[in-house]
């Protein structure tokens, strides 16, 4: 008992910090809106700034009360559909809405519908790192761009069903993929092992469940993998694959990841860097038969960010 005290203060004091510092930032959200910006009248006498917590609780059709205790940081359940249309009536944007559910502890509904743009620097210098393989990858394994010398190396994504343009799910499922990789049998326990580090921000979010769900139905290898709760982190290791093509052979490939903001669910650009002189010169042999080190133009998934 002595020894997990310390512990559960610690986690009551961080928790409480938390909600204090929602409470802050639902205030401060609140008193930047005008009634006009809301949609509601602005009445003659108005003591508060922006809006009135019962014209919040009002549109975001909560009680006047719990919204008060929100405010207040109260130890109130907060579920991830209240605070969505609390977000809303706030006008709260992406990074804001990110902020409160962070801060609420809870996953947002809408994480998934609002996919940011790859950006064009992006996929400028994806392309540019042929005859070195690239892609864009989430944190779900989602491949969402690569560029020429990615699909000549790994199989083209666009051949692909959209929703089988996963790195998981082509390892788990792809007959090329479990040739080609050398050391699938090592790789695939590894990668499940970070998809559900991964997965841990995000356990209620529906197309992170979606994919699980659609892994656990179509492989026994994966359920079986997945039912030992291993967990690893994302990092760097040379991988080995053996090209279809004999005259290509094989090649020896460092994975560099580009993380492309803070966050630990952000979007990553993937370089395939060869390790060694042959590697490298195998590379750009086929490189040059594809023509892949030229510029071209972006090669994008369909699947949300």
């Amino acid at each position: 008992m002595t020894a997990t005290a310390p512990t559960a203060t610690t986690a009551a004091a961080a928790d409480e910090a938390r909600r204090a510092e929602l409470a802050a930032f639902l205030r401060s959200r609140r008193e930047r809106i005008s009634p006009e910006q809301a949609g509601l009248p602005r009445t003659a006498r108005r003591r508060t700034p922006g809006l009135r917590r019962e014209e919040v609780a009002h549109l975001a059709a909560v009680g006047v009360t719990w919204y008060t205790w929100l405010e207040q940081g109260r130890a109130i359940n907060v579920s991830p559909g209240v605070l969505d249309a609390v977000a809303r009536a706030l006008q709260m944007d992406p990074t804001e809405r990110s902020h409160a559910f962070a801060l609420a502890g809870v996953s947002d509904p809408r994480a998934e519908t609002a996919c940011t743009t790859i950006t064009a620097a992006t996929l400028r210098t994806m392309h540019k790192l042929a005859p070195f393989p690239a892609t864009v990858k989430n944190a779900r394994y989602d491949i969402l761009a690569w560029n020429q010398p990615y699909a000549d190396v790994f199989g083209d994504p666009a051949e692909l069903a959209p929703e089988h343009r996963n790195g998981l799910w082509l390892m788990a499922m792809s007959e090329r993929w479990r040739t080609q990789c050398v050391e699938r049998d090592v790789m695939l326990p590894a990668i499940v092992a970070k998809f559900r580090q991964a997965m841990t921000e995000h356990l209620a979010e529906p197309a992170w469940k979606e994919r699980l769900d659609m892994l656990l139905a179509a492989s026994e290898e994966f359920r079986a993998l997945w039912e030992l709760h291993d967990v690893a982190p994302m990092t760097p290791h040379v991988k080995r694959y053996l090209h279809p093509d004999p005259e290509i052979g094989m090649l020896r490939l460092e994975h560099r990841h580009l993380w492309l903001s803070p966050d630990r669910s952000a979007k990553r650009l993937v370089a395939c860097v060869p390790v060694d002189d042959e590697s490298e010169e195998r590379l750009e042999r086929l490189a040059a038969r594809t023509g892949a080190a030229r510029t071209g133009a972006a090669r994008t998934g369909t699947l949300a960010g």
